[in-house]
């Protein structure tokens, strides 16, 4: 029975964990793991680098037992006992970009920035859309800007994930309202997100532009005028924000409070806006002011980093739940498909 679990773990890692973005194998490396399979619990070791073939590497069973494990929180439980944090071990996150799905005023063409406008029906979809993308990848936390409709994609999403898990806004507003939002119990709260919203999120404010038709603002003003105010960098609409202006906030936010969660081991979505994302796109990607003006993010699509030894790697978009590259990408990211698997059948 063990032996025939064993089998079947390792085909699991074979299936998701040796795929490259092409399609092609290659090896994971020296490390260890922790294996679940039908109740038996394997810390397999992979013992030299080469190719995924059997000639390439060694395995070896270091240890074994028929104990269930619990897979609330997948990618922390810790594969060591003598290890304080196996994912700062591990050194490996994800990070979950989303442009919140189409507006009211994006529908009607209209100049939107920092007036709190909620989604469309299609808006809506585009949420649900890009929940069944991401519904593989974990999330320990939520960051969304102080606006509706990138909070509605955010909670939207989060009902396609298969973990299941309930996002809970925050509220730090005033002491009352932390108290009044408080919840008692340990156990549901292992269940549930913490999302944080934060102005600083926000898409840029366009000044006298924002409630104007686009193209009746470039008949007034010129074509040339307002595309100078959409893609420059440093130069706002009347009143405005620039690009920059909103990079300055952005950014600082995202190095100040998300990166460290992200440091720290944290799984993290981010639901926002255009401009506030690609200022934090062209941090992650290390852009030149002239290459983040020309960046384009469409509504609903999200775009997957993976942080690893302080760097970050984009990995795109993922295209469907049963898609299995995307999450070959990384070990932390493979096991937790398996074990959400594991979990839910």
């Amino acid at each position: 029975m063990a032996a025939a679990a064993f089998q079947q773990a390792i085909g699991s890692i074979q299936s998701y964990g040796c795929c490259n973005e092409s399609g092609s194998q290659k090896a994971f490396g020296n490390f260890s793991m922790k294996l679940v399979s039908n109740g038996h619990v394997f810390n397999v070791g992979f013992l030299k680098r080469g190719t995924c073939s059997t000639r390439g590497w060694k395995l070896g069973v270091i240890q074994a037992s028929t104990s269930h494990t619990s897979v609330a929180n997948p990618v922390s439980s810790p594969t060591n006992s003598n290890s304080n944090d196996s994912r700062k071990k591990s050194n490996e996150v994800a990070l979950i970009l989303i442009r919140h799905g189409e507006s009211l005023w994006n529908e009607k063409n209209l100049f939107t920035g920092c007036v709190d406008v909620p989604l469309t029906k299609k808006g809506v979809e585009e949420a649900l859309e890009a929940g069944k993308r991401i519904s593989n990848i974990p999330v320990d936390m939520i960051y969304t800007s102080a606006l509706i409709r990138a909070q509605m994609t955010a909670m939207l999403a989060m009902t396609q994930h298969r973990h299941k898990k309930v996002p809970i806004i925050q509220h730090n507003e005033s002491e009352q309202a932390k108290a009044w939002s408080q919840v008692f119990s340990e156990e549901t709260k292992k269940q549930t997100i913490p999302v944080i919203a934060d102005w600083r999120l926000n898409e840029r404010m366009y000044g006298e532009l924002q409630g104007l038709n686009k193209r009746e603002t470039a008949d007034k003003y010129g074509k040339e005028k307002v595309h100078e105010w959409r893609r420059s960098y440093d130069i706002p609409p009347p009143n405005g924000e620039s690009l920059e202006m909103c990079a300055e906030r952005a950014v600082a936010y995202f190095r100040e409070q998300i990166e460290p969660q992200l440091l720290s081991g944290k799984n993290v979505m981010i639901a926002a806006h255009g401009n506030s994302l690609r200022s934090i796109i062209m941090y992650l990607d290390k852009l030149t002011s002239q290459e983040v003006i020309s960046l384009e993010l469409s509504t609903g699509i999200p775009m997957l980093y993976i942080f690893k030894e302080g760097k970050f790697i984009r990995r795109g978009s993922p295209v469907a739940p049963t898609e299995a590259g995307v999450y070959a990408y990384t070990k932390s990211l493979a096991l937790y498909r398996q074990k959400l698997d594991e979990m839910l059948h």
